[in-house]
């Protein structure tokens, strides 16, 4: 090795020790007979003395070195006098008295600091990845990575859990995104497709009779990109059999109550999680993926406003809409400007305006205020638990956009008003979810969830006459304003399978072609399973306090699915494509 020691790892207790270190030049000091070099490796770093009375030839090499260079340091560790400590590093007690200084390669001058984590433009950082990933910020996000995927590991293992691999070449099949095909060389015109998710694989595995299964496996989709979003991703996916919903929970709320705290300190866990059903989630906060950590629910006000003299409200409640608001604290002296950035964030998800209440504490202010009633004032206040100094906000329209709006609205109180601790972890579980969803368009049901999910038992029954009203046996798992996880129990029974896939659309022959496999090894005795897979990207993030993925990714993709380090996707030549028949075409008309 040509190194002893991880500079970072350096501290008193080896003052006086000698070492051999080996790093990149994070800053270099050079105050002519002495020479400082702050040194850095994956640990951290630790600050290299040169002297020239000491050690005239390593001086020289010193002098040399620039940032980024990767030098071998031999030398001795020192304890730093009491005024010299530098209380910010964890090697900030030491340093190391050089010997000998090598440089084993240079470096051109980067394109952005490294030593700061200073911002700088993302399509850069992502050109030159190999240099970002340097920083210390994302030093730390990597590791954090890597703690939380040990920490489940872990966790399962000592609970019985096997993990294994499933492969990435499969079939094709519905799974609510687009596939990403792979062309097959030697079966032309025939494709395999990357995994969206092991879900027919976990599944064949309980009725291969391993019961307790995990992999952290690696996800592909194409779809549109956002900042929680990539094509590629990355979740802990997970099966057992012989349990209820309930086991399936309480198995994932434990390993996550017992893991935040041990790789992020800092962090406190809301435990028990709140468990709430699809419905209730958006009467309460308009959103199926709500954030726990503070309040400002949903009040609904139809009822009470519904022969309100107001027009906007009372033509709404007679139209089958919705009047629903809450009360915003200490907003109340908001200004025309800030009144007017609200009401354009419901209108962009479609609410025609917002209506604003401000409870001032002598009277109460608004445009609306003269159209209603003091009676409806004070109904609107005792619903909204509106005091003084709130601003209410009430938005009316049709149910689906009321909880679009008032949910994002919602949210921009939590950042205005810094609502949110960053260091609260409130994890949730959202259940009872429509098994089914409509397309009009397309006159047809589509799986909320996915095929394989299990009916709840009490709607089970009005499948085939109902399908709209049949909730299914999945559950969402949410943190702090995100889904991090998804899981459902899955279907064991044959019968069951079929007549989900009838409801569906599918006829005899393409259930044959798509789901033959599962259908037949269903007959073979397969147990009641169920399972979950939380997205560790998403969780990542959310322990890092960041708000992008690509920031716990150590090598992600653009919002345009791009790799900018590496150019790709890329074009290939003609003979790669003559070998997998596949022939590009500039219009669908040539095809």
């Amino acid at each position: 090795m040509l190194k002893s020691h991880l500079c970072g790892a350096l501290r008193a207790e080896h003052a006086g020790m000698d070492v051999t270190l080996a790093g990149w030049v994070h800053l270099r000091r050079d105050f002519g007979g002495v020479v400082f070099i702050v040194l850095r490796d994956r640990a951290g770093l630790v600050q290299v003395v040169v002297r020239s009375d000491v050690a005239a030839a390593a001086q020289d090499v010193a002098s040399e070195v620039r940032s980024e260079y990767v030098v071998q340091v031999e030398g001795v560790v020192r304890q730093r006098p009491d005024d010299q400590v530098n209380p910010d590093w964890p090697t900030g007690e030491v340093e190391v008295e050089a010997s000998n200084v090598r440089i084993l390669s240079i470096s051109k001058t980067p394109p952005f600091y490294i030593y700061e984590d200073a911002p700088v433009d993302e399509a850069l950082r992502l050109r030159y990845r190999y240099l970002d990933l340097r920083r210390a910020r994302m030093r730390r996000n990597i590791v954090l990575r890597h703690e939380v995927v040990q920490a489940i590991r872990s966790y399962l293992n000592a609970r019985g859990f096997l993990e294994i691999e499933t492969p990435y070449l499969f079939k094709s099949t519905p799974e609510g995104a687009r596939d990403y095909l792979v062309p097959s060389r030697v079966h032309p015109g025939r494709f395999f497709a990357l995994p969206q998710s092991p879900q027919q694989l976990k599944q064949l595995l309980m009725v291969a009779g391993y019961e307790r299964y995990y992999q952290i496996a690696r996800c592909f989709r194409d779809e549109d990109l956002r900042g929680d979003r990539q094509p590629e991703f990355t979740q802990l996916d997970l099966e057992m059999s012989f349990v209820e919903r309930d086991d399936v929970l309480d198995l994932i709320e434990d390993m996550l109550t017992e893991m935040v705290p041990e790789v992020t300190p800092h962090k406190r866990v809301v435990s028990p999680f709140p468990r709430l059903s699809y419905a209730e989630a958006l009467d309460r906060y308009g959103t199926d993926k709500p954030d726990l950590r503070f309040g400002l629910e949903l009040v609904d006000l139809t009822e009470a406003l519904s022969e309100s003299g107001f027009r906007v409200f009372s033509a709404v409640a007679a139209a089958g809409g919705q009047i629903k608001g809450f009360a915003a604290p200490g907003c109340a002296e908001y200004t025309r400007r800030e009144i007017d950035e609200l009401a354009e964030i419901v209108k962009a998800e479609g609410a025609k305006g917002l209506v604003t209440l401000a409870h001032t504490g002598v009277d109460v202010k608004g445009p609306a205020v003269k159209f209603l009633s003091r009676d409806e004032l004070r109904r609107i206040a005792e619903l909204t638990g509106a005091g003084e100094g709130s601003l209410v906000c009430i938005v009316a329209a049709e149910a689906g956009v009321v909880a679009t709006a008032l949910s994002e609205l919602r949210l921009s109180f939590r950042d205005r008003l810094e609502l949110a601790d960053p260091d609260l972890v409130a994890m949730g579980w959202v259940l009872d979810f429509p098994m089914f969803e409509w397309h009009p368009g397309e006159q047809r049901w589509d799986a909320a969830h996915h095929p394989f999910t299990m009916p709840r038992p009490q709607t089970y029954g009005q499948m085939i006459t109902d399908p709209g009203v049949v909730l299914s046996d999945a559950y969402d798992l949410v943190c702090n304003g995100y889904e991090i996880g998804s899981g459902s129990i899955r279907i064991h029974d044959p019968e069951v399978q079929s007549a989900v896939f009838s409801v569906l659309g599918y006829d005899l022959a393409e259930i044959e072609e798509r789901f033959g496999h599962m259908l037949e090894a269903f007959s073979y005795g397969a147990p009641p399973h169920g399972g979950i897979a939380p997205g560790i990207d998403r969780l990542v993030m959310i322990l890092a306090d960041e708000g992008n993925i690509r920031e716990v990714i150590a090598f992600p993709k653009t919002n345009q699915a791009t790799d900018l380090m590496a150019d790709a996707p890329s074009e290939v030549s003609g003979r790669q494509l003559r070998e997998l028949h596949i022939r590009i075409v500039e219009d669908e008309s040539d095809s």
